[in-house]
């Protein structure tokens, strides 16, 4: 699994500390990084290189014991959460309740927790490593829960002007409404841990560091075949759009050798993985799975101006929380219970979403371009401004 690596001295995530001593500029100013550590080579031609690389352990199987310890600690973590809320409480989740998702996106994010502090080990990495460590990350946070619920209900609002939806008020006491949106709140709030901690933390933050051009094409090639081969599928053509789109973007930087495109590259596959894991719900459709794809990269594109994933993480809750809750829309195809407002599509399904939701509709896709335009505006600017000090405050040391 031999794999380049691609620096990035504008990058605002520190790099593993196998890498030589260096001054880079972040969001927050300069980091200094301590004296390289040697990696215990096998100079006998055995098969040890294929583990560790020159930074230490390969992207490849970084990411497979990642794999790995999630699982099998979400699987604990969550057969005990399921037993305690059995056994002590008397109570039995089912279906998409707020409660279900509670107890199983918290497994998760506890999961994600333990699994991220044994790697931040054994890859000599601090934990807020992982894309988690930006400046003013409460802001940040705050900042992305507002963007979310600005940006869907923009989406919402050209489908009422279009007629590609209607309303009517959900059949709930006014207690009993805002006892769902605080479990609604905390159940979003969870699945945007989890979700962004995989995709826009520790795969973004990893591939980044270790993958090359070709790398990056042979595991979205990979999705692709997948799902050539599973005609189970669901909006697969998303899948295909997201793959396609990337190639020639990423092979240009690949060709100049920009400094930066080992991020880009990274963010290609893990947005299209994104949209690839989505296809297992039933309901979507090719717009709905490229809409999460293109939704994954302009997160990771606020990663990148931000220096840290607590942006995405706070728009990830909102948008679902909106979209569930809020407006009691379906969401990837599921349709949960207790919302504020009850919604049902109306008219073709390519403008309406259909059974996928509002993501799925092609006005999904001007709302994400507004969404990238908003953060070039509110966070564009200050990364230059911010890096450009950087430059000159390490020229002048």
């Amino acid at each position: 699994m031999n794999s380049a690596i691609n620096g990035d001295p504008d990058d605002p995530q520190p790099t593993s500390s196998f890498s030589s001593q260096s001054v880079e500029p972040a969001a927050s100013g300069v980091i200094e990084r301590e004296p390289a550590k040697p990696v215990a080579r096998s100079d006998h031609g055995d098969l040890f290189w294929m583990i560790l690389g020159p930074d230490g352990l390969r992207a490849g199987w970084s990411i497979l014991l990642f794999v790995v310890l999630l699982y099998f600690f979400a699987t604990v973590i969550e057969t005990l959460i399921s037993s305690i809320v059995r056994g002590v409480f008397h109570l039995q989740a089912a279906g998409e309740t707020a409660g279900s998702s509670i107890t199983g996106e918290g497994a998760w994010v506890l999961a994600l927790a333990v699994t991220l502090a044994i790697l931040s080990r054994i890859e000599h990495r601090r934990f807020a490593d992982y894309y988690l460590a930006g400046p003013a990350a409460v802001a940040r946070l705050v900042s992305g829960l507002v963007s979310g619920f600005a940006a869907l209900s923009a989406l919402i609002a050209m489908l009422v002007w279009g007629g590609w939806i209607r309303f009517a008020p959900a059949a709930h006491p006014d207690a009993t409404l805002l006892r769902y949106a605080a479990l609604w709140a905390i159940a979003f709030l969870f699945v945007g841990l989890t979700e962004e901690g995989i995709f826009r933390c520790y795969l973004l933050s990893t591939l980044a560091r270790r993958t090359s051009f070709w790398w990056a094409v042979a595991a979205v090639a990979g999705m692709c075949v997948w799902d050539v081969v599973h005609p189970a599928s669901h909006g697969a053509g998303g899948v295909y759009v997201m793959a396609a789109l990337g190639v020639l973007p990423c092979l240009y930087l690949h060709v100049r050798e920009a400094p930066r495109r080992g991020f880009w590259q990274a963010a290609w596959v893990t947005s299209t993985l994104f949209g690839f894991i989505h296809t297992g719900n039933n309901g979507e459709t090719w717009i709905g799975i490229f809409a999460a794809g293109a939704i994954g990269l302009v997160l990771c594109v606020s990663v990148r101006l931000t220096g840290s994933a607590w942006w995405a993480i706070g728009y990830h809750a909102a948008w679902d929380w909106a979209e569930t809750y809020f407006y009691g829309t379906a969401d990837s195809g599921f349709v949960a219970r207790g919302h504020l407002f009850t919604t049902t599509p109306a008219g073709s399904a390519l403008w309406s979403g259909g059974s996928d939701g509002p993501e799925g509709s092609l006005l999904v896709l001007p709302v994400i371009l507004l969404l990238l335009g908003a953060l070039l505006l509110m966070y564009g600017r200050k990364r230059h401004a911010e890096a450009g000090a950087a430059l000159a405050q390490s020229a002048a040391s």
